[in-house]
């Protein structure tokens, strides 16, 4: 760790003895950290605090820990790794579809959990656009900067760029996407994001036209490809 403020580490589990166990590990790889042990608190906390990391028990009293990923990647990019003793594989997919970065079985090694963490961090970290990137977006124009021009969006086009550019590379599945897109659950059609897609692949190539933006993966989802 450097010099820089400690990031702080949200660890939400209802067992007291291994968050407590977690806390110390991650403070003495020079994290912050704040325990939760109901799922009903964790809103707040998020809300009062933002998080550099959270650590998301599956399994809590109050509030599953599916439910409160699902809700916070309707507003919220902060990386978490889901913990839990269900280790067959469709509970990881389950996990990962939700919005989760990664997904760790009990029982599990507190050195391999540190190790986790601090990947996370740095790949996010570094996958945010520097400010010698080719893209850069004005939230309160809805509008993106690219290679020095300035592009117009919808404000549904604008939110799901946006999302795409939270974290480049990164493969968005439909799903997760039209969470992001209409957080009050409202019934819209499956290819509803592949015409914003659409849309918004456009408005690149009028700029670049040789230039795939906005790539597709078959069968999984999105990216941008910057």
């Amino acid at each position: 760790m450097t010099n820089e403020t400690p990031i702080d580490i949200l660890i939400v589990e209802d067992e007291p003895k291994l968050a407590s166990l977690m806390a110390d590990f991650l403070q003495a790889a020079g994290y912050t950290t704040r325990c939760v042990g109901d799922g009903l608190a964790v809103a707040a906390e998020v809300e009062r605090q933002m998080p550099g990391l959270i650590v998301l028990d599956l399994m809590l009293p109050g509030r599953d820990g599916r439910d409160i990923c699902r809700d916070l990647r309707t507003w919220s990019d902060v990386p978490v790794i889901m913990v839990t003793a269900q280790v067959e594989e469709v509970d990881r997919l389950i996990g990962l579809e939700l919005g989760a970065d990664d997904y760790i079985c009990k029982p599990f090694s507190l050195l391999e959990l540190v190790a986790r963490v601090k990947a996370i961090l740095r790949r996010t970290r570094f996958e945010r656009f520097p400010e010698s990137a080719p893209l850069s977006l004005d939230e309160e124009c809805f509008q993106a900067t690219f290679r020095g021009v300035t592009i117009e969006f919808t404000p549904i086009e604008f939110r799901l760029l946006k999302t795409l550019a939270t974290r480049p590379g990164r493969v968005f599945s439909r799903d997760v996407l039209m969470d992001r897109l209409y957080p009050d659950g409202r019934i819209v059609e499956d290819r509803t994001i592949d015409s914003h897609v659409k849309k918004i692949r456009r408005k690149f190539e009028s700029i670049a036209p040789d230039e795939d933006v906005i790539q597709s993966v078959y069968g999984a989802g999105f990216r941008l490809a910057l």
